[in-house]
């Protein structure tokens, strides 16, 4: 049976400028075969996202999106993009054949992390101020469920089985253990303060 740890990374009380290049910066690798590609890079003061070629280190595109995109997520299969924009309280989704946005969904309040589950029927949003996780139909590419959170939900990472999700909430120092059948909370651990990055070790 596999076990699951989660790690945090916390701003504590640290200056506001780390708090500033934390937020900012947000890196996507898409691979074929397990090697990554390219990656997709958030640019939340121009509303871009910039398309690296990882092998040459330069960049091949730039992708307009909402406004102060934020945070980055991909299809298992490495043909969608998703990406939050803070201020616009939506979702582009990035074909990454093209590299061109083939729609927008809107979420709930300053959404900031995302993540698509294993499967990639379902994309994970979090809400910081609206303090709730939209679940997004990836088929249908509009919100299908939206779950109430704690207080500043502000990253999320899905279970490799897809059964849990895990939520980081800023204004809480916790992370909720939340049922994906059900969209309901079974858990709540403690974190360090000003949590702001969530990850799984599985092992």
């Amino acid at each position: 049976m596999k076990k699951i740890k989660f790690y945090c990374v916390c701003l504590g009380f640290e200056s506001v400028l780390l708090r500033t290049f934390c937020f900012t910066v947000f890196i996507l690798l898409i691979g074929l075969k397990g090697f990554a590609q390219t990656a997709y890079i958030t640019n939340q003061f121009n509303n871009s996202v910039k398309v690296i070629n990882v092998a040459t280190n330069t960049v091949i595109d730039s992708i307009t999106v909402g406004v102060t995109p934020q945070g980055v997520s991909v299809s298992p299969d490495g043909t969608k993009v998703y990406i939050t924009n803070s201020l616009d309280s939506t979702v582009s989704v990035i074909n990454t054949s093209t590299n061109s946005v083939i729609t927008t969904i809107p979420v709930g309040a300053w959404p900031n992390g995302i993540s698509v589950s294993p499967d990639g029927s379902k994309v994970y949003v979090t809400n910081w101020t609206g303090n709730s996780i939209s679940v997004i139909n990836t088929a249908t590419n509009t919100v299908s469920a939206t779950i109430a959170a704690s207080n500043a939900p502000i990253s999320v990472v899905v279970s490799p089985d897809g059964a849990k999700i895990y939520v980081l909430n800023y204004g809480a120092n916790t992370v909720s253990i939340i049922d994906t059948v059900t969209n309901t909370i079974n858990g709540v651990s403690k974190t360090c303060p000003q949590p702001i990055r969530l990850y799984l070790l599985v092992f």
